[in-house]
């Protein structure tokens, strides 16, 4: 089987029902559907540059969730490492909530946003991948972070992990991809409950692209 889809539930794969909801939830009409869209581009580009120039680097969001409604924006950001967020800047989310009020120059609209822990953050595989990039960008050896990455997932209570890099690793000349497995993470099966991330890096030798996938459960 192919894998040139993301092979989330929310794509097409059977799952929980809490896995099927998609981040992005709201009607419009077609010709104001591509208006929509870029609203919810700029609500994540906005908010996860606020995070990276107002606080440590390390916070990690994994997603986040968009609710439109007619007078109201309701914004949840999962993130792996809230307290961290909040002992940095306490009044972080009214100031966010103003800032991205005049950013989109809403009137008639409210923006609530919120924040929602993440029981064990390694076992994201966005936060993983924030991870390994944080990790190659300080020099460290890309499949040292590799490893450091998979222990953390088995820290996690992964049932499995697939983790792959692109890109001029080590500054070689030719790009080649280079992959570590731990586990079982059986893409073949629509039974399986896979996450799955794509996080591209940019480097002083290019952009390099990591893929993690990680096999939550199979048993429903």
């Amino acid at each position: 089987m192919g894998q040139n889809i993301n092979p989330l539930p929310l794509g097409f794969r059977r799952g929980k029902p809490q896995y099927h909801y998609h981040y992005s939830r709201w009607f419009a009409q077609p010709k104001n559907y591509p208006q929509g869209l870029k609203e919810d581009k700029k609500i994540r580009d906005f908010i996860k540059n606020y995070i990276q120039k107002n606080t440590r680097a390390s916070e990690g969001v994994a997603r986040i969730e968009i609710q439109k409604g007619i007078d109201l924006i309701q914004v949840i950001i999962h993130m792996g490492f809230p307290k961290l967020l909040i002992e940095n800047r306490p009044r972080v989310i009214e100031e966010l909530q103003i800032n991205l009020q005049k950013e989109l120059n809403c009137v008639n609209r409210k923006i609530n946003i919120a924040i929602q822990s993440i029981g064990k953050p390694y076992g994201n595989p966005t936060i993983l991948a924030e991870f390994i990039a944080e990790q190659i960008k300080n020099r460290v050896s890309f499949r040292k972070a590799m490893k450091k990455a998979i222990e953390l997932a088995e820290q996690a209570d992964t049932k499995g992990i697939k983790i792959k890099i692109a890109g001029r690793l080590g500054g070689k000349d030719i790009a080649r991809v280079e992959w570590m497995r731990e586990g079982r993470v059986p893409l073949q099966t629509f039974r399986a409950q896979i996450d799955y991330c794509a996080y591209p890096i940019q480097t002083i030798y290019g952009v390099l692209g990591i893929k993690i996938w990680i096999l939550i459960d199979e048993k429903w």
